[in-house]
């Protein structure tokens, strides 16, 4: 890992490797820790979780997990994230945990601190829901890992398939201040987020622009294969670079289990003019792998 000094949010793979690892200290937050990582045929990582909670996210390959809390053996199927729907793996605190690779293994493990606990689970790609959000060059496609709703305290986990050419997380939205309703209802989160990129051709990367309403944070990144793009704050959307599906892991976690957010309000009137969504979508599905 690498800062970019031209972009302090933008955490750089080195040439020609997968690792990347982040703590909570390094972020300069509170919350969130995220390791990615390849493993060859036989090797292994173990982890503790401590204090906090755990979601390990399969972008390719097939392992085995021995942990105190339970075994899973054979768990995976795509070969990337390009060939198939997710499979992950929730491990509660205090769980000590041995990943094995079953043949060439790329994984990435996003945890937090938590004081709720819940028992394991893994997540199947059967499990996972799909969203074809927004329309027309913003369309894209959300899959659900650990979804609002699931049972951990914190972490939400989602990855999202932005087709070549087009924009995701559009319109620009934010969650870093927790409002409620009246009634008790989180109109928006205050949540920290890691995005973990992917792209499916070398020399394909995305654009991220990170800003604030009043522009203190105002910064564009250039993320590539394996990059991590950090949003402290703010509105944050990805455009794919023309001929290059971009994918991108999301880990996040702060002040609720929610994704509630608010739209950059200088935008929303394209929600109601949305054309038809892109055809091109889903990009991966539980079918291609039959």
């Amino acid at each position: 890992m690498r800062r970019d000094s031209r972009y302090p949010l933008l955490l750089k793979a080195e040439p020609g490797e997968v690792y990347q690892s982040l703590t909570a200290e390094e972020a300069e937050w509170s919350y969130l820790n995220f390791i990615a990582r390849t493993l060859k045929n036989g090797a292994f990582w173990s982890f503790d979780t401590g204090d906090n909670e755990c979601a390990i996210v399969l972008l390719g390959g097939i392992c085995s997990v021995q942990s105190s809390k339970g075994e899973w053996r054979h768990i995976g199927r795509r070969p990337t994230v390009f060939s198939g729907m997710p499979y992950a793996l929730y491990l509660p605190r205090h769980t000590e945990f041995t990943i094995t690779a079953k043949g060439d293994l790329d994984f990435a493990c996003g945890w937090c601190p938590a004081n709720q606990d819940f028992a394991p689970y893994l997540v199947q790609p059967v499990d996972v829901p799909v969203e074809i959000r927004g329309g027309g060059n913003a369309t894209r496609q959300i899959n659900g890992i650990l979804p609002p709703g699931s049972p951990c305290q914190r972490l939400v986990v989602v990855e999202v398939y932005t087709p070549s050419g087009s924009w995701s997380s559009y319109p620009p939205h934010k969650h870093d201040m927790h409002r409620e309703s009246d009634s008790g209802e989180i109109l928006e989160a205050d949540l920290e987020e890691i995005y973990f990129y992917k792209i499916d051709k070398p020399g394909g990367f995305a654009i991220q622009r990170v800003y604030s309403d009043d522009r203190s944070l105002n910064e564009v990144a250039v993320a590539e294969n394996n990059d991590i793009v950090l949003v402290p704050k703010g509105y944050h959307p990805v455009a794919a670079a023309p001929g290059y599906n971009v994918y991108y892991l999301n880990f996040l976690a702060g002040s609720a289990q929610s994704l509630a957010n608010r739209d950059d309000q200088s935008h929303t009137w394209l929600q109601s003019e949305w054309p038809e969504k892109d055809p091109r979508l889903p990009l991966v599905s539980l079918d291609m792998e039959k």
